[in-house]
């Protein structure tokens, strides 16, 4: 059995996954059929030459994230064939970091004034202040970007001051497309705040006409200048045009800025409030209260002396 072979019998076994990690599969598949060692019997494949293999990938342009979660595959495919009895070690068990340089951008959430300076050039430049009530939306309630793509006239609870979030919007080579969240977790209603509230207005306000329909979805609330549901790569673009211009005019430069940033910052600023944990989790829609608790770590570094200075006083 080849390591293509047994990756695709791996994958065989929950063939019932959403769109995206479906594409996810294909592109490990396509990367392992142009690589020698998907050709490999599984048998012959040590851990230098998954050592090996994780270099190359690194040299083909292959990001470091992405070569992990590869890895992260193809460790699981391997203890599959050592329960089956086809092979004794599982090659793919090493630190990826002790073989490539893990160079990934580390996330860092924006400050409360650099917040304020990025909503204030939004407010007051012509070209860009269209975005203005988006990207305040995601900063006050945390929303995924394909969640807040996904949103249509019937999620928002005015009265409750709710937003309803259970399915999301995205896009690929074939079109537009209608997903669950990604877990149970991200199925919930996200607190709508005063200022969230008048945003959400805002927009409703500004939509004319009636949207497409998709996957029995319509009345999109985000759309772009020809009338279509906005999607993610649409407001990384805007963001990276957003940030380049107002560092053109500014001496303190704003930092890269993501539509993922933006949900962090959110997050980052409510740990740093001190939310109970758990509530802040349902929130986010977080699968694990791991993830949520790694945001309070970070936020109580920012404020460790303070908080030290004022307990001991």
């Amino acid at each position: 059995m080849t390591l293509c072979e047994l990756y695709a019998k791996k994958t065989a076994q929950r063939s019932n996954v959403k769109k995206n990690t479906q594409t996810g599969r294909k592109y490990l598949m396509d990367a392992l059929e142009q690589d020698r060692l998907g050709s490999r019997s599984i048998d012959s494949i040590k851990p230098s030459d998954a050592k090996e293999w994780a270099v190359r990938m690194k040299e083909k342009g292959y990001s470091f994230k992405t070569i992990s979660n590869y890895k992260r595959s193809l460790k699981a495919s391997f203890y599959m064939a050592i329960e089956d009895d086809y092979v004794r070690k599982n090659p793919f068990d090493f630190q990826l970091s002790e073989v490539i340089e893990d160079d990934s951008e580390s996330r860092q959430a924006l400050s409360e004034e650099q917040e304020e300076h990025l909503l204030t050039f939004l407010q007051q430049d012509t070209v860009y202040q269209k975005y203005y009530d988006d990207i305040l939306i995601l900063l006050k309630t945390g929303l995924r970007i394909s969640e807040l793509c996904g949103l249509t006239a019937r999620d928002l609870d005015f009265e409750n001051h709710t937003i309803n979030i259970d399915h999301q919007l995205l896009r690929n080579q074939e079109g537009y497309y209608i997903e669950t969240p990604k877990t149970k977790c991200g199925i919930r209603k996200v607190p709508m705040s005063e200022e969230a509230g008048k945003a959400l207005q805002r927009v409703l306000k500004r939509k004319t006409g009636k949207s497409i329909q998709i996957d029995g979805y319509r009345n999109f609330l985000f759309l772009n200048q020809k009338g279509m549901p906005m999607v993610a790569c649409n407001y990384t673009s805007a963001l990276k045009n957003i940030v380049r211009k107002y560092n053109k005019y500014h001496e303190e430069p704003l930092p890269k800025i993501t539509p993922h940033i933006l949900r962090h910052t959110f997050c980052t600023r409510l740990a740093q409030k001190n939310m109970n944990p758990k509530n802040l989790q349902y929130i986010m829609g977080h699968s694990s209260i791991m993830i949520t608790l790694n945001l309070y770590a970070h936020a109580s570094q920012t404020g460790a002396n303070m908080e030290m200075r004022s307990l001991i006083a």
